[in-house]
């Protein structure tokens, strides 16, 4: 597991906002901040620490962040933050834009320069309790982003879309890394942080057409997070293999190998593919509400075709038949 979780739950009522600036000191730069619904906060946060990247999922209660000019000349980490929303409202004002944010929109600041940020159409009705904002922020040192300063001012306080391209590929990989945190190894945080990292400057880059700035290394890292995404979002198919992956992102067969054997631990593409079906399917077996879904139609949804196929490969992985894997878990035995 990585990244540590704080939930105002863990306090009394009466310190759980006091608690919460102390949490966020942890997080971003030193920020003002304010809540009306300070005499019963609530929020939930998890600090994932990715090398000199942090990135921290959270929900919380409507609350205003301000950065002004004293807390700039007091401190300043020299860092870049990205902020993803996910539910409910934002308003941003920094270097002199500002702008309404809903979910799927990012934003970019600068820590060198005042912000403010409040909610936007928070108000509870006589229908439905206080709302909460659910989103993700990161913060990065501004020397890991291979662009020009000048350039990247460009960006600072507009909204940004993470639902196409390289922003909904930035946007699944955030929200991935809560998901997967429990299964992930702190041996994975530097690594973890290098890929995003690319792909913030892969998506920032595009979005100034600015692509020459990247080094070849960030190019090969992000086509290689890039092509895994497609995968898992393929993996059903049975079709899906190297030629096919190859031609979906313009490259040769040849390069497709290459980048594999350089960036993905040395795996080949089909042997990447056939370990995530397996275990997909895995999930799948030991989920309680699909017990009595037969084993060849899971197989099959992962895109294995023919239960024979299935049950060779799954148990030289694990070790057991699917079936004997299945009976195990959901029998309480592991």
């Amino acid at each position: 597991m990585i990244g540590t979780a704080f939930r105002t739950g863990d306090v009394p009522v009466e310190h759980r906002f006091e608690y919460w600036r102390q949490v966020m000191s942890l997080a971003i730069a030193p920020s003002e901040m304010s809540s009306e619904y300070a005499a019963d906060f609530r929020a939930e946060q998890r600090l994932l620490e990715l090398g000199p990247v942090r990135v921290w999922p959270i929900r919380i209660r409507p609350t205003r962040f301000r950065r002004n000019a004293r807390l700039v000349r007091q401190s300043d980490p020299e860092e870049y933050h990205l902020s993803l929303v996910l539910g409910g409202g934002m308003g941003f004002d920094h270097v002199g834009r500002a702008d309404t944010y809903g979910p799927h929109d990012l934003w970019l600041s600068d820590t060198s320069r005042p912000y403010d940020v409040q909610p936007h159409n928070m108000r509870p009705s006589a229908d439905r309790d206080i709302p909460f904002i659910v989103g993700v922020g990161v913060d990065f040192p501004k020397s890991l982003l291979p662009l020009p300063p000048d350039r990247v001012r460009e960006l600072l306080g507009r909204r940004l879309s993470g639902r196409e391209g390289t922003g909904a590929l930035l946007t699944g990989f955030l929200t991935g890394l809560e998901r997967q945190s429990d299964f992930l190894q702190p041996s994975d945080a530097p690594r973890l942080g290098m890929v995003l990292v690319d792909l913030l400057a892969a998506w920032l880059a595009h979005t100034l057409e600015a692509e020459v700035a990247l080094s070849p290394e960030t190019h090969r890292r992000v086509t290689v997070t890039r092509i895994r995404a497609f995968i898992r979002q393929n993996l059903h198919d049975p079709e899906l293999r190297p030629p096919v992956i190859a031609a979906a992102h313009h490259i040769s067969l040849s390069y497709l190998h290459r980048l594999f054997q350089e960036e993905v631990s040395g795996e080949t593409v089909a042997a990447w593919i056939r370990g995530q079906r397996l275990a997909g399917a895995r999930r799948d077996l030991a989920n309680p509400a699909l017990r009595t879904t037969p084993v060849h139609t899971i197989a099959a949804r992962w895109g294995i075709r023919g239960a024979s196929e299935f049950t060779r490969a799954f148990r030289a992985r694990y070790g057991i038949s699917p079936t004997e894997y299945r009976f195990q878990v959901l029998s309480g035995g592991e």
